[in-house]
Order: structure tokens, then C-alpha cells, then sequence
């Protein structure tokens, strides 16, 4: 009852901080467990050989959706001041200049909004930003693979996997007051 009335401050500094380092953690933890859940979905004819793949892919369609969905939580005025930080500390984990990763950040989401057109529902652009990077396309039956589309099926238990690397906000902000 009092944990709702007093609720810890937070800059935007530290708000970054968290972010950051929270993204982070899911990516490095969840890369390997995704990878095995799309090698063994039943939608595909074959199964798909992502043991070697790269994490980079996963890393930057999870920091994408992160900050793109940033806009649903935050005013554009808060934004202005904690996506520079965002992008910042985004930058040095990942021994990068700003700019660089903007650039990066840029390429991708306008893949993953052009994957995703018409829906603007940043899950589902992350679920079918998979797809196509990790080229799953290539193990579908006949039917999706003419179509270059994923199966709905397998679109489906990728949205509910992928829901699980968006920052929960909700529950952030049941804990922490943000300074204005």
C-alpha cells in the first residue's frame, strides 16, 4: 500500500541506465532460446540451421522495437532529453560512435516498418523482422515460400516470444516516478 504512495525517483540518467542494461540482459540471455524455438517451430517443412547465426540481427530488432515503443509511454518532450541518453550508452556497449548506431537504428526500422506495412504494431514488425533476417523464408512450404510471406502460424508464436523482450513500462511506472 505505501510502495504506491512512495515511490522512488528516478533521472533521466538512471532511466537510461536501466533501460540500457535491462535491454541488454534479455539479449544476451534470450538470443539462444529464440534461436532453438525457431529451429524447432513446426511451421516450417525443414528445420532452419541457426546455430551459427549471429546475435546481431535479435540485438537490434529488440533495441528497435525497445525505443520505438518508447513513444508509447513517454511525451515528445521526455523523449527529447532520454533518447540521446538511450543512444548514447547504447553506443559505448557496443563500442560504437552515436551516430553510427542512429544510422543503424534508422536502417532497421525502416526495415521493419516496410516488412510490416501496413500494421504499425511494433510486435508484429519484430516478429517479422525475424523472419526475414535470419531468411526462414527459404524452410516454409511451398504456398508461404511463393508468397516470400511467413506463415501466420508461425508469425503467431513468434509475436508472443518476442513480446517478452518489450520493456514492461507498466510495471516500471508502478515502482518508479520518473523527474520531470
Amino acid at each position: 500500500m505505501l510502495s504506491t504512495i512512495f515511490k522512488k525517483k528516478v533521472s533521466d540518467e538512471q532511466l537510461a541506465n536501466v533501460f540500457v542494461n535491462g535491454v541488454l540482459d534479455v539479449i544476451d540471455k534470450g538470443f539462444k532460446e529464440v534461436r532453438f524455438i525457431m529451429e524447432e517451430d513446426p511451421a516450417f517443412l525443414s528445420r532452419p540451421q541457426l546455430g551459427n547465426s549471429s546475435d546481431g540481427h535479435f540485438a537490434m530488432i529488440v533495441i528497435v522495437g525497445n525505443i520505438n515503443a518508447l513513444n508509447n509511454s513517454f511525451s515528445s518532450k521526455k523523449l527529447q532529453t532520454l533518447e540521446p541518453l538511450i543512444f548514447e550508452k547504447l553506443a559505448d556497449a557496443f563500442e560504437m560512435t552515436k551516430h553510427e548506431l542512429e544510422e543503424h537504428h534508422k536502417d532497421y526500422t525502416s526495415f521493419m516498418n516496410r516488412v510490416n506495412h501496413p500494421s504499425k504494431v511494433t510486435l508484429y514488425s519484430m516478429s517479422k523482422a525475424m523472419f526475414y533476417k535470419y531468411k526462414l523464408n527459404d524452410f516454409q512450404d511451398d504456398y508461404f515460400k511463393s508468397m516470400d510471406s511467413p506463415n501466420p502460424l508461425f508469425l503467431k508464436r513468434m509475436d508472443e516470444i518476442m513480446k517478452n523482450f518489450l520493456w514492461n513500462w507498466e510495471a516500471f511506472f508502478k515502482r518508479y516516478k520518473i523527474h520531470m
